[in-house]
């Protein structure tokens, strides 16, 4: 351990923010937070709580007047706090230090949804200046300070847009990541491979990748998932907070809505199937647990919850429940703890130290090499105290060295376990494979807004059940009336 700081460079602030689980010291709990080594320890004048003097750094002769007793208890009060700030920054410096060489990799970012409900993804409009934007969780000054080096923005088309216009809604978010590594070449480089997060993180950019927040955002086809692969999309969240007409969302365990498809259908299941031979990781935030347990099951590869916590932390039906965590564990899959209070603390209030506690419990159930960050920045009302922008990243990885989180296991979470998934979901893909081409039974869409070429050449094919024994039932009256 680095000698301590100077008693001047600590004065500053001499209580920690409990908002970020700085623990005061005291004289029973000292020894186990702060070990001196040999090598400070010749450095640092013994101390002594009881002796002031000791404090001083001189040497005092036995005859000299000792400080009265009231003012050696006084020394004690005013020490420990000075000792843990002092223990803090250096947990801080160790984070900083870590992040310079393995910066953080953010499973989900909004960004993109703010510069389309402020600026109509108008990027040359002043206000929208990404070096000076005001107002939202992301910018690149604050990415640059949180030692942000890759992120996964959001190609985001609310439910609402199903069944109508989710797949232009989807194809302008995606339009505009890309405008972002055009318009900052210094900062973004838009990539869509584990190999380009790491030449990003040779030069010193933000490796910026497509996320498509949504299964609706395919409109139901396995053509259009094919198309968002090609224009960069590297993973797609199987549902948000709706049905698609081939997987079940997380609203159907609270009750608000019907299960469907419990789980996947055998559409849903071809998409899994379809994402595996392309390379797409499969994203579980937002999904059931039926559709958690159906996809980690079949899926030939690893998968992530791109901003989730867990369940047994914050029992919200948004986070992971302790027998899916096994699951992912044994398939050597990823959550990426989500850092909205609500799935932090289910309150409105929370603070770092809570969002540290997901990422203790993960990696307790699932192993340290489950764990990520996804912070849901700009996708979110409120955010935890300590958290309040992509600034703070070196606070919460401070406080994982805080909790003795080793270094291999730190640089796992920042980067490295997401960069193993991404490799595997590489490896398992098979191009050369034929696409799958089976279209969704016609019954299963909602017609209003759509047409129906291709299916009127055979429509019993992709009649539902009861649709095909209503027009048998039609039939047969219209052969006894003849």
């Amino acid at each position: 351990m680095p000698r301590l700081r100077s008693l001047t460079t600590c004065t500053s602030s001499l209580t920690p923010s409990p908002t970020k689980g700085h623990r005061l010291l005291t004289p029973g709990n000292v020894s186990s937070v702060i070990n001196l080594q040999e090598s400070s320890a010749a450095e640092v004048p013994e101390l002594n709580v009881n002796d002031p003097d000791s404090w001083s750094g001189q040497t005092h002769s036995s005859s000299r007047q000792r400080v009265p007793r009231d003012s050696a208890m006084w020394t004690g009060w005013w020490l420990w706090p000075l000792v843990a700030v002092c223990t803090a920054d250096q947990f801080r410096d160790n984070a900083v230090r870590l992040m310079q060489s393995t910066p953080v990799i953010d499973g989900h970012n909004d960004l993109p949804w703010q510069l389309l409900k402020r600026f109509n993804n108008q990027l040359q409009d002043p206000r929208a200046n990404l070096t000076s934007l005001n107002g939202t969780h992301t910018n690149i000054p604050k990415l640059k300070a949180g030692f942000v080096g890759a992120q996964f923005w959001s190609a985001y088309t609310p439910c609402d847009t199903q069944n109508k216009d989710s797949v232009k809604r989807t194809l302008e978010q995606i339009d505009v990541i890309q405008r972002m590594c055009q318009l900052y070449p210094e900062t973004f480089l838009c990539v869509t491979d584990s190999a380009g997060i790491q030449q990003a993180f040779q030069e010193g950019k933000v490796a910026s990748l497509v996320g498509v927040e949504g299964g609706h955002s395919i409109d139901s086809s396995l053509g259009v998932l094919r198309a968002l692969y090609h224009l960069g999309m590297r993973y797609l969240t199987l549902t948000h907070s709706c049905n698609t007409p081939w997987a079940d969302n997380w609203l159907v365990d609270t009750g608000e809505d019907e299960a469907q498809s419990q789980g996947l259908s055998s559409f849903g299941q071809s998409v899994v199937k379809e994402m595996n031979r392309l390379g797409v990781i499969i994203d579980l935030a937002h999904v059931s647990v039926a559709t958690m347990e159906a996809a980690l099951q079949l899926s030939k590869a690893p998968v992530i919850f791109s901003h989730s916590s867990a369940y047994s932390v914050c029992q919200h039906r948004r986070n992971v429940p302790d027998h899916v965590l096994q699951l992912v564990k044994q398939t050597g899959s990823l959550v990426m703890v989500n850092f909205y209070n609500d799935y932090v603390s289910c309150k409105a209030e929370a603070n770092l130290s809570q969002v540290a506690d997901h990422l203790d419990y993960i990696k307790k159930v699932a192993g340290a090499g489950a764990v990520g960050f996804g912070g849901d920045y700009d996708g979110v009302s409120r955010l935890p105290s300590g958290l309040e922008d992509v600034s703070k990243y070196p606070d919460l990885v401070a406080e994982l060295l805080r909790r003795q989180w080793t270094e291999e296991e730190v640089r796992g979470a920042l980067a490295e376990n997401l960069l193993r998934v991404f490799k595997a979901v590489e490896q398992a893909s098979d191009h050369k494979q034929a696409p799958g081409e089976e279209p969704i039974p016609l019954g299963q869409l909602e017609a209003s807004c759509r047409t129906n070429y291709g299916y009127s050449g055979a429509p019993s094919l992709h009649l539902q059940p009861g649709t095909l024994l209503a027009s048998l039932v039609t039939l047969l009256l219209s052969l006894c009336l003849l």
